[in-house]
């Protein structure tokens, strides 16, 4: 599978959503639908977009017992998405429950990823707040390690951490990475970051971008910029 670049596409309206899509002109970017997005736009954002010939990434992080994770999985398999996503620490059961929902009666469904550690979270929030006290990069691999055991494609973690979860998972998991900006552009609430180009020599396999395209004075050449760095 090769190297994308998705573009985050934070905004409040299929409106607003769609008018910063046209003035990417020729490109169908992979795009990555948060809950800000569905939330106040619903399944419809996905029709609209998968009409207009993009893949959708779509990001709402479950993470609730297995029984009711399945069902939403359930759900989401009648969409015609690329790609979902649910939080690692919810458990294997949890995971191997989404797994199941997702799948349809003709085996296809689309990819399932894991959530280790958020790319806002710093060593220091992750003892203080959630009393996990081991070293960010063991929690962010056995995370990873029991995502790949449950049966899911891949992980969504931190560039940083990227061939860390190949080496511990094989080439073929999905490394999905948050955290990109350029290096000259302001960090944002991301706490572990780093460049398209430092990203895909760590081992990206996707890089999820947001404000360093979207709110970019020229948002088609900041993409071509990203895809440039990353994808070569």
């Amino acid at each position: 599978m090769g190297k994308d670049v998705i573009i985050a596409c934070d905004f409040d309206s299929c409106e607003q959503t769609l008018s910063f899509l046209d003035k990417l002109e020729e490109h169908k970017p992979y795009v990555k639908i948060g809950m800000e997005l569905y939330y106040a736009e619903g399944p419809a954002i996905v029709k609209t977009l998968k009409e207009r010939g993009h893949k959708v990434f779509l990001d709402l992080k479950l993470h609730d017992i297995p029984n009711t994770v399945k069902k939403a999985m359930k759900v989401l398999s009648n969409l015609d998405i690329d790609m979902c996503n649910l939080h690692a620490a919810g458990t294997c059961k949890m995971m191997e429950a989404a797994l199941e929902g997702l799948t349809r009666e003709d085996g296809t469904r689309p990819l399932l990823i894991a959530v280790t550690q958020l790319t806002s979270t710093t060593q220091e929030r992750m003892e203080a707040d959630i009393l996990i006290e081991e070293p960010m990069e063991k929690v962010v691999g056995h995370y990873a390690y029991n995502a790949m055991i449950s049966g899911l494609d891949g992980v969504v973690c931190s560039p940083l951490e990227a061939d860390k979860v190949h080496n511990a998972c094989g080439s073929e998991f999905l490394t999905v990475t948050p955290g990109v900006r350029f290096a000259d552009d302001d960090k944002g609430d991301q706490a572990r970051v780093t460049t398209p180009a430092k990203a895909k020599e760590l081992g990206s396999d996707y890089i999820v971008v947001g404000r360093s395209i979207t709110g970019a004075k020229d948002p088609k050449a900041a993409y071509e910029r990203c895809v440039a760095e990353f994808v070569g």
